[in-house]
């Protein structure tokens, strides 16, 4: 049995880098569990040279297995522990296109990039497809993308990313982000609708959809990715996105301490609890049969058991194991976050 050792990626969030290490070993133990057939196995941690690594015995892992480790969220540098010396092993990333697409943003209330990734990791991994990260094309969407944080994460896997966000200027300042940056890169895409959506002569909400491929030759080939935000009410995403289309569907939903969560049935309320009874019902529909549902929230404002509730009366299935109850971190004093994943039944 070979003993590896993970090192774990600098955050520049020092509240976060503080419960990295556990969210981390929660993480893998879902890897494992979800996608390696339960090869990994007594996970601990352990100091070497004054740095902490997260230690862990893996059974036989192939270059598929360390290509999906690769993508852990807050991974540095892989390496294999042999006596008092660390060996590095070559493992490969997903990502598609330069880090600078997660990390050039810089705003107030911007989720945490390596959160984010974990978010969307442990969402996957909960699916019927976990075992397919680096080779299927997920359809990845958010109800709650503000700036689009989670829709990057997604582009960055190479996944088809679709959003929706109540608030113009975050839409607005998106699509003003995203063209710039596309346009910088000199990444080819084609902008196939941008602005007003009507029906019966009405304005019913504005969209932004973008076709891209991470290279020429993906692009020439037409295997092109597609990103679509729309900015209109979540409790209002099945207008604009057909039934059972989406492979996941990924939220960090509002905290409720510096602002509201808004709902089409109570308005403004700093109860996300009315958010997902209003809002879980729709996002359920869209999922595919197999597909999962990740939120994270401020347990502050809502208890894990009254969210999980909201979740399974929407139709869906919890994912209670015991890694996953282990996800559960301190943001700020005013913010306690936790994870919750949910699966629709094939």
């Amino acid at each position: 049995m070979t003993r590896y050792g993970l090192l774990i990626l600098p955050s520049t969030n020092r509240v976060y880098a503080r419960s990295a290490i556990d969210l981390t070993q929660a993480e893998l133990e879902i890897f494992g569990r979800s996608a390696l057939d339960g090869r990994i196995g007594d996970v601990g941690t352990t100091t070497v040279g004054g740095a902490t690594y997260l230690t862990f015995a893996g059974d036989g892992l192939t270059e598929r297995d360390l290509s999906l480790l690769g993508n852990l969220s807050a991974g540095y540098a892989l390496f294999e522990v042999v006596g008092e010396l660390l060996r590095p092993v070559d493992w490969s990333r997903l990502d598609r296109y330069d880090d600078d697409l997660i990390t050039i943003q810089k705003y107030p209330g911007k989720t945490n990039e390596q959160f984010t990734k974990l978010l969307l990791n442990v969402t996957l991994l909960a699916s019927d497809w976990a075992g397919e990260l680096t080779t299927r094309r997920f359809r990845v969407l958010d109800p709650l993308c503000g700036r689009g944080t989670t829709l990057n994460q997604a582009l960055m896997y190479g996944f088809d990313a679709a959003g929706v966000e109540r608030d113009q200027k975050d839409v607005e300042a998106y699509r003003a982000f995203i063209t710039t940056w596309l346009k910088q890169k000199r990444i080819k895409h084609r902008v196939l609708e941008s602005g007003p959506v009507r029906r019966e002569r009405k304005v019913v909400g504005r969209r932004v959809r973008i076709e891209l491929a991470p290279t020429r030759e993906e692009h020439k080939a037409g295997q092109l990715h597609l990103l679509d935000v729309v900015n209109a009410d979540t409790t209002r995403a099945a207008e604009f996105f057909r039934p059972e289309t989406f492979d996941l569907v990924v939220a960090d939903a509002p905290y409720g301490v510096q602002h509201g969560s808004r709902t089409a049935e109570h308005g403004l309320t700093r109860d996300p609890l009315a958010l997902l009874a209003d809002a879980a019902p729709v996002w359920a529909r869209l999922l595919r049969p197999g597909g999962a549902l990740g939120i994270s929230w401020n347990t502050h404002v809502a208890g894990r058991d009254d969210a999980a509730a909201a979740l399974e009366a929407a139709g869906l299935t919890v994912v209670d194991a015991e890694p996953y109850r282990a996800l559960r971190h301190r943001v700020d004093q005013s913010i306690m976050r936790d994870v919750l994943v949910a699966r629709r039944a094939a």
